[in-house]
C-alpha cells in the first residue's frame, strides 16, 4: 500500500485496520506541518511571556499549582515519561500497538498539541521501519488519557524503553540506533503530549470492532448451515416480514439468510413434513443477529471519529488559545465497546443454543452428538461444552466496564472511563465468539452429512466445502482440537466468508 497521509482529513476504519499490519507506510504532509509550527509557537510564546499554563511550564494532575523553571522544563518532560511507564501484565499484541502509534501521529499532526515537527517525524520514522514499541496490556483507567501505555509507546523516542524488531525485542536505545536516529531531547509541553490521549483504547476498539464486523456476517452463513442440516424453514425470512419491522440490521440478515439458502434442494424435499415452527435460535436469527448489526455499527462510528480526534491536554491553538479541558477521557469509546462486547456476548449465545439444537437428538432427529456409533463414541457432545464455557465466560466479560470508576492522582481525577478494561474484554468476546461459532460450523457440517446428501444453498454449500478442505468428516471419533483451531482460523482470517461472499456477492 502507498503511504497514507497522517495529521489532516479522515480516514475509514479499514485504512486504520490497514495501518496496524507490518509494511504499512505513513507520511506528514506539508499542510500539517505548517498547523504543528503554528501550534508549537503558540507554545514557545507563552514561554517567552513568562506566563503560566498547565502543562507547559507546570506540574500535572494534582501538582498542578507547582510552577517549573525554565532550564527544567526539559527534566520535567522526560521524568513524566519516565515516572508514567509503570503498566504491567502481558504486552500488547504488535498489530495494537502499531495502530495505536500511527494514532498518535495522527493525532499530534492534526496541531492541536503544541509539539515540534522533529519529535513526530522521530515517531514516523520508527513506525516506517516496523520498530514497534513494546506495551504491557495493564494499567490505563481510561481518564487523563491511556497513560501509563502510551508512556511505554514514547519510552523509545527518548532511548529508553522496548522495541519489538521483527521476531526480536531490543532496547530503545538500540532501536534509535538502528534506524539512524537521536534520542529526542523532549521540549516544553511534549512528554504530556504523548501521553495525553485514548489512542490504545481506540486501537484495541478498531480490531474488535473490525473482527466483530466479520464475524456477525459469518454467522449469518453458519445460521443457514444450521437451518440446512436440522431441516428448518426458510419463512421466517420472507421479506414481507421484515418490511413491517424495518430495522436495518434485521432486514439485513433476513436478505442475507436468504441468498445464502438459495437453490437449496434441501429446503423443498420438508415441504410437508408437518413441523410448524424452529426454535428462536434459527427462527429469530433476524432480529438477533440484526441487533448485533446495529450495535456494530453504532461502535464503528464511534471509533471513526475517536481516530481522528485531537485528545491532548492543554489544546493549543494556532490563534494562540490554549485549553485545559478532558478530551483525554474515554467514557464515549468505553461505552461504545461495551455496547459491542454485549452484542458479540449475545452472537456467542445463540450460536451455542443452536449448536445445543444440532447435537441433541430429542430437538435434531440426527444421530446423538452426531456420533457416528452413539454410546461407543461421543462425536461432538464436548465441543458443545466448550461452547458452552465460552459463551458463560463471555456473560463476565460483557459485564459493562464504562459504568465502573474509581477515583486517581488524589480525587483530581475523580471519575475514570475503564476503557482500556473496556477494549481488552471486547477483543476476548470477539475471540471466544469466534471459537464458539468454528465449533457450529463443524457441527452444521457434520449434521448435513447425516442422511440424504442433497444440496443445500449455494452459501451453505461453499461454507461445507471450505470446511471439508481442512477438517474431513466425522467418521469415527478423534482428536478434535486440531479441527476446532483449524475452523477458528479460517473464520478469524475472513476466509470463509470471503470465498462464500464471491458466490453469493456481499452480505449486509
Amino acid at each position: 500500500m502507498s503511504a497514507i497521509a497522517l495529521g489532516s482529513g479522515s480516514h475509514p476504519l479499514e485504512t486504520w485496520v490497514a495501518l496496524s499490519r507490518p509494511g504499512s507506510r505513513v507520511l506528514i504532509p506539508s499542510e500539517s506541518r505548517e498547523a504543528m509550527r503554528a501550534s508549537r509557537a503558540v507554545v514557545e510564546a507563552v514561554l517567552a511571556r513568562g506566563d503560566i499554563v498547565y502543562g507547559v511550564n507546570t506540574g500535572f494532575g494534582k501538582l498542578a499549582n507547582r510552577t517549573v523553571s525554565p532550564e527544567r522544563l526539559g527534566d520535567l518532560q522526560r521524568n513524566l515519561l519516565l515516572s508514567h511507564a509503570t503498566g504491567v501484565g502481558d504486552p500488547l499484541p504488535v498489530e495494537v500497538v502499531r495502530l495505536a502509534f500511527a494514532l498518535r501521529i495522527h493525532s499530534l499532526a492534526r496541531g492541536c498539541s503544541g509539539v515540534r515537527t522533529e519529535l513526530v517525524d522521530t515517531m514516523v520514522s520508527l513506525f516506517n521501519q516496523d520498530l514497534v514499541p513494546v506495551v504491557p496490556s495493564q494499567g490505563s483507567v481510561g481518564a487523563s488519557g491511556d497513560l501509563a501505555p502510551l508512556a511505554h509507546l514514547a519510552l523509545p523516542l527518548i532511548g529508553f524503553g522496548e522495541v519489538h524488531d521483527g521476531n526480536a525485542v531490543i532496547a530503545g536505545a538500540d532501536a534509535l540506533d538502528k534506524a539512524g536516529l537521536a534520542p529526542v531531547e523532549l521540549a516544553a509541553k511534549e512528554g504530556l503530549a504523548l501521553i495525553n490521549g485514548t489512542q490504545i483504547m481506540t486501537a484495541l476498539g478498531i480490531l474488535a470492532v473490525a473482527r466483530a464486523g466479520v464475524l456477525s456476517r459469518t454467522a449469518d452463513v453458519l445460521c443457514a448451515a444450521t437451518i440446512e442440516a436440522l431441516r428448518g424453514s426458510e419463512k421466517p425470512f420472507t421479506a414481507a416480514v421484515h418490511d413491517v419491522r424495518p430495522h436495518s440490521g434485521q432486514l439485513r440478515t433476513a436478505a442475507n439468510l436468504r441468498s445464502l439458502l438459495q437453490g437449496s434442494a434441501i429446503v423443498p424435499s420438508h415441504a410437508g413434513c408437518g413441523k410448524v415452527q424452529d426454535a428462536y435460535s434459527m427462527r429469530c436469527a433476524p432480529q438477533v443477529h440484526g441487533a448485533v448489526k446495529e450495535a456494530l455499527d453504532f461502535a464503528m462510528g464511534v471509533l471513526a471519529v475517536e481516530a481522528d480526534a485531537v485528545t491532548d491536554n492543554p489544546l493549543v491553538f494556532a490563534d494562540g488559545l490554549v485549553v485545559s479541558a478532558g478530551n483525554f477521557h474515554g467514557q464515549p469509546v468505553s461505552q461504545a465497546l461495551d455496547f459491542a462486547k454485549i452484542a458479540v456476548s449475545t452472537l456467542a449465545n445463540i450460536s451455542e443454543r443452536r449448536i445445543e439444537n444440532l447435537v441433541n437428538p430429542d430437538i435434531s432427529g440426527l444421530p446423538p452428538f452426531l456420533a457416528a456409533d452413539p454410546g461407543v463414541e461421543s462425536g461432538l457432545m464436548i465441543p458443545q461444552v466448550v461452547a458452552a464455557a465460552l459463551a458463560s465466560e463471555n456473560k463476565t466479560l460483557a459485564h459493562p466496564a464504562s459504568v465502573d470508576t474509581i477515583p486517581t492522582s488524589a480525587n483530581r481525577e475523580d471519575h475514570v472511563s475503564m476503557g482500556v478494561t473496556a477494549a481488552r474484554h471486547a477483543t476476548a468476546v470477539v475471540d471466544n465468539a469466534t471459537r464458539v461459532l468454528a465449533i457450529e460450523w463443524i457441527s452444521a457440517c457434520a449434521g448435513l452429512d447425516c442422511g440424504e446428501q442433497l444440496r443445500p444453498g449455494r452459501g451453505v454449500e461453499v461454507a461445507h466445502q471450505v470446511l471439508r478442505e481442512v477438517v474431513p468428516p466425522l467418521v469415527h471419533d478423534r482428536f478434535l482440537a486440531p479441527d476446532l483451531r483449524a475452523a477458528e482460523e479460517l473464520i478469524r482470517s475472513g476466509v470463509l466468508l470471503a470465498r462464500v461472499e464471491a458466490r453469493c456477492g456481499r452480505l449486509g
